[in-house]
C-alpha cells in the first residue's frame, strides 16, 4: 500500500543527497541469486559496506556538520562511538579541516579504531561500554571548548534516510525491509525516506539478542536500561534507547526481531558466500532476521536488508567462516 508523498520531506531528502553526493557515490542494492534462493523470496542487499568508510554512518556525519557550520562556529568536534559514528564524523570533520576526539570504550575493534585514527581524529580509550563512553565525551567536550556530536539527531537522521531513499525509488515494489538497529538513527532514517515517498513498505527492526533496549522499552512505554552485554554486532551494542528514535519506532515500526549470535555469525558466512562481501554483525543481523522469519515470506515479496557496515574483525570472520 503506498501514501501520499510529503514534498517537504522529500526536498530535505533532495538537499541531503546533493550534498552528500558531491563527496560520495550513491551505493549499489543488489539481489543475489544465492541468497534468493536460500531465503525463497527475492532479496535486495543494500550495500552501505561499500561506502569509504565502510559503512551507512558517514552520510550522517557529512549532514550534520555541513549544518551545524552554517550555524555555528566550531574549533572541534567531540563524539562518542563504538566505530562507524566515530568514523564518520572524522570523516566530516577532515572534510571541513575540523579536530575530531573520538571517545571508544576499551576492547573496542581495534580494525575501527585505527581506521579513526587514519582519518585524523585523536581517539582516548575510556570505560567499559559505549555508555561510559558517552558520558566522558560529554565532559571532555566541555572541558576543550569542543562541539559534542550525539550519536542521534535529526541531521545524523536526514543524512542516513538518503540510503534509504536510494533503495525505495530504485526498487519501488519493495514489500518488508529489515533494518539492524543500534542507538536508531538508521531506522529512523528508513521511516523518513518511507514517510518523504509515500511507500508502503513494511519497516522490521532487528536488535541482537542481548541487547534489547529498544523491545523493551516498547513494552514499557519509556526507556529501559538493561544489564552489561556482549556481542559480535558492536554496531547493536546500545544499552539504553534513545527517547526520540523509540517514539518514531513505536509510530512505523511494525515488530522487531532478536537475533542470536549464531544466526549473526551465520548471516555474515552467507554474505561472504554468496555475494563475496564482507560485512559485520550489525549489517548481517537484517538478513539473520529475514532467514529467521523465512516462512513469513510470500513468493512474491521483495525484501531489502541493510549491510549497513563491513568493518568486521578478522577473528568474528574465521568463526562465521568456520560454521
Amino acid at each position: 500500500m503506498s501514501h501520499q508523498l510529503n514534498q517537504s520531506k522529500l526536498n530535505q531528502l533532495n538537499e541531503a543527497a546533493q550534498l552528500i553526493y558531491e563527496v560520495l557515490p550513491p551505493t549499489p542494492a543488489l539481489a543475489w541469486p544465492g541468497l534468493n534462493g536460500a531465503l525463497g523470496a527475492k532479496l535486495w542487499v543494500k550495500h552501505e559496506n561499500h561506502l569509504p568508510t565502510g559503512a551507512f554512518k558517514v552520510r550522517g556525519g557529512l549532514v550534520y556538520v555541513d549544518r551545524l557550520l552554517k550555524t555555528q562556529s566550531v574549533t572541534g568536534l567531540c563524539a562518542a562511538t563504538r566505530g562507524n559514528h566515530g568514523q564518520s564524523i572524522a570523516f566530516a570533520a577532515a572534510r571541513q579541516g575540523l579536530k575530531a576526539v573520538i571517545v571508544v570504550p576499551k576492547g573496542n575493534n581495534p580494525d575501527k579504531n585505527q581506521a579513526m585514527i587514519a582519518l585524523g581524529a585523536q581517539l582516548i580509550e575510556y570505560g567499559e561500554d559505549f555508555d561510559e563512553s558517552v558520558a566522558h565525551a560529554r565532559t571532555y567536550a566541555e572541558a576543550e571548548g569542543l562541539h559534542l556530536v550525539p550519536s542521534f539527531h535529526e541531521d545524523l537522521v536526514l543524512g542516513v534516510a538518503t540510503y534509504a531513499y536510494e533503495l525505495l525509488t530504485k526498487v519501488p515494489a519493495l514489500t518488508k525491509i529489515y533494518v539492524p538497529i543500534g542507538l536508531g538513527s538508521g531506522i529512523c532514517g528508513v521511516l523518513f525516506a518511507k514517510a518523504a515517498l509515500g511507500h508502503g513498505v513494511e519497516v522490521i527492526g532487528v536488535v541482537a539478542d542481548a541487547f534489547q533496549t529498544y523491545p523493551r522499552s516498547l513494552h514499557a512505554g519509556e526507556p529501559i536500561l538493561t544489564e552489561p552485554a556482549d556481542s559480535i554486532a558492536d554496531g547493536l551494542a546500545v544499552r539504553l534507547a534513545n527517547p526520540q528514535a523509540l517514539a518514531m519506532i513505536k509510530k512505523g515500526v511494525s515488530r522487531i526481531v532478536a537475533v542470536g549470535e549464531k544466526a549473526l555469525l551465520g548471516a555474515i558466512g552467507e554474505l561472504a558466500k554468496h555475494t563475496d562481501n564482507l560485512v559485520e554483525g550489525a549489517g548481517a543481523a537484517s538478513l539473520a532476521a529475514a532467514f529467521l522469519e523465512r516462512d513469513t515470506h510470500a513468493r512474491n515479496d521483495q525484501i531489502g536488508i541493510v549491510a549497513s557496515g563491513g568493518n568486521l574483525e578478522a577473528k568474528v570472520l574465521a568463526r562465521a567462516l568456520a560454521l
